[in-house]
């Protein structure tokens, strides 16, 4: 019996990896497979797989410490004995690994973004993915960037995030210290373009 495709698909990426990318850079799996991770920032990005912040910013492995799930969202912090994936990841970030930096990276045509737009949480209220895009609703939506609705949500819901990020105890003692940015990005996938927010929220495309 042959192999599915996607299992051939995978086993030959592998083995390009191990002769090729992997030779050039053994020797730094080797250091972090014996010291561990030293990353000095975290980005927090979408699970869509044309939004890869590896590929994005050309990174060596070891440098950024990756968070992806439906639309890059943070949720509000929340102290109770549910389960929290996301946060979790964020206090390891913080709390562990002392990044410098959290970037939250949103990106166009987002699914997570048109689930929420289209009502998903009312019509699947009993869905993960209407449960989760629902935390968007505490987005500013009077903050308009010139473009689409898909588009000022996609980057509205990158501030929210930000804003989210703020009500950790955790990030508050990091912020008030000094010890800890937060910023925001935004890819269009299309152009390959990324953006950055500045300290108001306005985005602006980072030179190449």
């Amino acid at each position: 019996m042959s192999e599915p495709k996607w299992k051939r698909e995978l086993i030959h990426g592998y083995q390009t990896f191990r002769n090729g990318l992997y030779k050039t850079q053994k020797k730094i799996y080797s250091e972090l497979g014996s010291k561990g991770q030293q990353p000095n920032v975290m980005i927090i990005a979408c699970s869509d797989s044309r939004a890869d912040p590896s590929d994005i910013f050309d990174t060596y492995p070891g440098e950024i410490f990756v968070l992806r799930n439906v639309a890059n969202i943070v949720p509000p912090y929340e102290a109770d004995d549910s389960y929290h994936g996301s946060s979790a990841a964020i206090e390891f970030a913080v709390n562990h690994l002392k990044v410098k930096a959290i970037v939250v990276m949103g990106h166009a045509d987002c699914g997570g973004i048109k689930a929420h737009l289209g009502g998903y949480a009312q019509q699947e209220p009993s869905s993960f993915i209407g449960k989760w895009v629902d935390i968007l609703a505490t987005a500013n939506t009077d903050k308009c960037h010139g473009g689409t609705a898909q588009f000022d949500m996609e980057l509205n819901g990158v501030l929210n995030s930000i804003e989210n990020l703020k009500t950790f105890p955790f990030i508050k003692t990091a912020l008030d210290a000094g010890d800890l940015d937060l910023m925001g990005a935004y890819f269009s996938i299309e152009h390959g373009k990324l953006l950055f927010a500045d300290e108001d929220g306005e985005f602006a495309e980072v030179g190449v």
